[in-house]
């Protein structure tokens, strides 16, 4: 099957799809409203440069998968458009940023008879693929408690454009560490309730909070915290998860949830793990580790098999909803 492509929003995380793209098909056409993005990314890939993604998609039919890359908040009219012209969608994370909006994408793709995904590339990091593999198998037994960490840097530089608006970013939660609350969910489960604390320290510019505090009451009822921040000093600091269980501890660390720091479980010995790919460099700051190669192995056997697991619109709204959920306690 010839595979081709086309990318909505030529921003710094299209060019990580740009890269996979290219590997499995043909990335046919790209598209961004400030026409120096869309000429830089088409001219790198021998693609045809669009800037109205309504005319993209009157033109480019036929089109295998699009994927959207532009501002969270307007992830939900972008893939709609797209769905509606009756193709395939991979949507970056967050899938969007309110409930209503991913209930209208999920309604468009159904209608559309199209499937819609959103880019989850944490769940295949190896320490990650290995506690989610205990779990399943119920090899620690009953989960009682988990502690997660999120201390990164996010200089004010890094807030221009869109970011740091309620409108297009939406809050830390889910441009910073919406990946967390994904894992969150997908490991231990839905949310029962939540309790939060916020404040913005030393990002004058944004809209929303810099640093925050969330205790969780899952509906297994396994308690825990969230302690998030993008003012770790010059750097990134940690990213990890902590699991306190019936049968064992784990606790998935490094910076990205990229290294098994802790590995105490009834009859297991702690395994020699594959190493997980680096993260992804922006220049004056880094973003989570790299997985879209993963992303993209995955999503093409998801296309043509529904029954390949592969993170859903319904997950991605999920993430969402856990979100929301927070920031309405504030």
């Amino acid at each position: 099957m010839n595979t081709t492509f086309a990318i909505i929003g030529c921003g710094r995380i299209a060019k990580r799809h740009a890269e996979q793209m290219i590997k499995h098909g043909n990335l046919v056409a790209v598209c961004d409203i400030i026409p120096a993005k869309a000429d830089e990314l088409a001219m790198l890939h021998n693609a045809k440069a669009y800037y109205s993604i309504e005319e993209l998609l009157q033109i480019e039919t036929g089109l295998s998968l699009v994927a959207i890359c532009t501002p969270n908040g307007l992830h939900a009219p972008h893939s709609i458009l797209a769905l509606e012209a009756g193709h395939h969608v991979l949507c970056e994370k967050p899938l969007c940023i309110n409930i209503e909006d991913g209930k209208s994408m999920i309604a468009a793709a159904e209608k559309a008879d199209k499937k819609l995904f959103v880019v989850k590339q944490n769940r295949y990091n190896p320490a990650v693929a290995f506690l989610k593999s205990l779990i399943v198998d119920g090899k620690l037994g009953k989960i009682y408690s988990f502690q997660i960490n999120c201390f990164w840097n996010r200089p004010e530089a890094y807030y221009k454009d869109w970011k740091g608006s309620k409108e297009l970013d939406g809050g830390s939660l889910f441009t910073q560490f919406s990946h967390f609350i994904d894992l969150l969910y997908w490991l231990l489960g839905d949310v029962a309730a939540v309790k939060a604390i916020t404040q913005n320290f030393a990002h004058p510019s944004i809209e929303f909070e810099d640093t925050g505090i969330i205790a969780f009451e899952m509906q297994s009822e396994a308690i825990g915290s969230l302690n998030y921040t993008v003012n770790s000093f010059e750097k990134n600091m940690e990213g990890s998860f902590t699991v306190f269980a019936e049968n064992g501890t784990v606790k998935i660390g490094g910076q990205y949830l990229n290294e098994l720091e802790y590995c105490n479980v009834n009859g297991i010995n702690k395994p020699d793990l594959p190493v997980g790919n680096p993260a992804n460099g922006y220049g004056f700051y880094q973003g989570s580790m790299s997985n879209h190669d993963k992303v993209y192995e995955n999503l093409i056997k998801a296309l043509d098999d529904d029954n390949h697991e592969f993170a859903s619109a319904k997950e991605g709204l999920k993430t969402v909803e856990i979100i929301q959920k927070i920031y309405n306690n504030l």
